[in-house]
């Protein structure tokens, strides 16, 4: 089930995103000792990121992971490694073991496939963040692109620049106990409304029969509908 909360500002995102996420990661760690969350990239993802900066958590038990990952130079800032290591991961205390970043520099198709190793040993993970593009993508999961059964899939052609990327499969994203989507910007109004309606899209694809949640300001909801 899907749960559909909206919000004034992508600042209000954000910041129940962050509270969220650290009550998740407290409560997780009291059951199990340990917490595996998934980032994802994107400017309102980076803003919850940087509020968790300034956060008090029990960092050193904590795992990251990255939903995608584009193939660029090892400290490009269009790197979703680069974006959440100078927003947030450089800041606090959780071990350098425990961040996987993509080994983007092997090239996409061995890259994916060492990546796949690294998610099938965790799995399900206990958190996945997720953006939303205008066109409907999540992660480097496109709109026509043929979804795999694979966990990790290499991506050569995307629609976006640059074209070669990593991403984790929707059944891979799909595996966790928490389903958080991140969704701002009025650009993203149509995309959204296709998605309400149950259009095929590769956000749609992502599902958990845990708890799903979409976190969307005024801005991108669509006149007329509601939460």
């Amino acid at each position: 089930m899907m749960h559909w909360q909206l919000f004034d500002t992508p600042s209000d995102v954000a910041q129940y995103a962050c509270r969220h996420i650290l009550q998740v990661a407290q409560q997780t760690i009291a059951e199990k000792g340990e917490f595996h969350l998934v980032l994802a990239g994107g400017n309102t993802p980076q803003q919850t990121y940087l509020l968790l900066k300034e956060s008090q958590a029990d960092w050193q038990y904590w795992h990251i992971y990255y939903g995608d990952e584009r193939c660029l130079p090892i400290a490009d800032p269009e790197r979703n490694h680069v974006m959440a290591s100078t927003s947030w991961l450089n800041h606090v205390a959780i071990p350098i073991l425990q961040v996987h970043a993509v080994p983007v520099h092997l090239g996409a198709q061995q890259a994916a496939f060492q990546y796949s190793q690294v998610i099938q040993a965790v799995l399900p993970f206990d958190m996945v963040l997720l953006g939303m593009g205008e066109d409907g993508h999540t992660a480097s999961l496109f709109p026509n692109h043929q979804c795999q059964e694979t966990l990790v899939q290499a991506v050569f052609n995307a629609p976006k620049l640059p074209p070669e990327r990593v991403t984790l499969s929707a059944k891979a994203l799909s595996q966790t106990t928490h389903l958080l989507f991140l969704v701002t910007g009025e650009n993203k109004q149509s995309a959204v409304s296709a998605w309400k309606r149950g259009d095929n899209l590769p956000i749609a694809k992502v599902t958990t029969e845990k708890e799903s949640i979409v976190l969307i300001d005024q801005a991108a909801m669509p006149i007329m509908a509601s939460v």
